[in-house]
């Protein structure tokens, strides 16, 4: 998955490392289990970005 989201980010023109993704995901991992009431604020915000993502993938491939 981590590659899907950087392949996108780069279409978009921001580019970040694997690593950086990982530390990205387990500090989402722990807000989670410290605060149990953001996980509707983290999984919101995280398909709100993938829709947004896909809808620039899809805009993309129709100007080619």
């Amino acid at each position: 998955m981590s590659e899907t989201i950087e392949r996108e980010l780069k279409k978009i023109g921001v580019t970040m490392s694997k690593p950086i993704l990982a530390l990205i995901a387990i500090f989402f991992g722990l807000l989670v289990i410290v605060f149990p009431h953001l996980l509707q604020w983290i999984v919101g915000l995280y398909f709100i970005i993938q829709g947004l993502l896909f809808f620039a993938d899809y805009f993309e491939l129709k100007k080619a």
